[in-house]
């Protein structure tokens, strides 16, 4: 994951806010006990909020207690412990940073060197969650594939991340899958995609990188691409708004979802308006 999942903070209840914390200390400590100290430097709020949602479909409570860490070794703060879903997340946690050093190696990015920094846990990641590593390495090849074939037909170039996103689902959720969830981690994965190759855009141009979305338009800079293209580009993200929201309507939550609710019906929206924002060349 790359850190676009966030919550839409002015409208986050203050119990949601404290879980949502807790849940991102818990899984600190779930990346360290299941893959190692290293592996926490790749910790992103994206896991947190995968944590909560996966927690709610399972109907798993998240027990909380009041811990000391590294970082925070005064004062004790809210904590999730570490429980059998938050090992999982971790390694995947490990696993997508592993992979994604690897693709910067093949892009000539120089982070890419910092993959050597995940390999224990990436070793320790395939022994609990062999499958779930599997199913990384393996889409993320795909994607790799379809970068080297430099395509230009964005759903194409989504599919890869967002077939990970849902069979990473189907393997968390186990009998709590559904076809809704499944809909559902798919939008998620293909919005991550869609919003990182928006980001990068103008980083990507300069360095000769592959960009689906300059691909498919051939704009110099972010700004003209956006700019040019923003009822296309309005037309993709709000069909899968649409259809997030037709699916987590129907998905079946064991607590309250408030927190969910907020990050996957304003706070992706509310980044995808940030992200879209071009007046200038950013």
């Amino acid at each position: 994951m790359f850190g676009y999942i966030r919550p839409d903070a002015p409208y986050l209840f203050k119990k949601d806010e404290t879980l949502y914390n807790a849940l991102y200390c818990g899984l600190c400590k779930s990346i360290g006990a299941g893959c190692g100290q290293r592996a926490r430097t790749a910790l992103t709020y994206d896991m947190a909020f995968m944590s909560a949602l996966i927690h709610n479909i399972k109907c798993e409570d998240v027990n909380i207690k009041k811990a000391r860490c590294v970082l925070h070794v005064i004062k004790r703060r809210p904590i999730a412990s570490v429980d059998e879903t938050t090992v999982l997340l971790g390694c995947v946690n490990t696993a997508l940073a592993y992979y994604k050093l690897c693709d910067d190696k093949a892009d000539g990015d120089k982070k890419g060197i910092f993959r050597h920094f995940y390999k224990k846990g990436l070793k320790r990641a395939l022994k609990k969650h062999g499958k779930a590593v599997e199913i990384i390495s393996t889409q993320m090849q795909r994607q790799r594939e379809l970068e080297n074939e430099n395509c230009s037909v964005i759903d194409m170039a989504c599919e890869p991340t967002a077939v990970m996103m849902k069979e990473l689902s189907v393997y968390a959720l186990g009998e709590y899958s559904t076809a809704d969830t499944e809909a559902l981690f798919y939008d998620l994965g293909k919005w991550v995609y869609l919003a990182d190759a928006i980001d990068d855009y103008n980083k990507d141009v300069k360095r000769g990188g592959y960009n689906v979305i300059f691909n498919a338009f051939g704009c110099k800079s972010k700004a003209d691409a956006v700019n040019q293209n923003r009822e296309e580009l309005t037309f993709i993200f709000d069909s899968l708004f649409a259809d997030m929201r037709i699916r987590l309507s129907k998905i079946n939550f064991a607590f309250n979802h408030d927190l969910t609710d907020n990050i996957i019906l304003r706070g992706i929206p509310l980044k995808t308006r940030s992200l879209l924002k071009c007046n200038c060349g950013k």
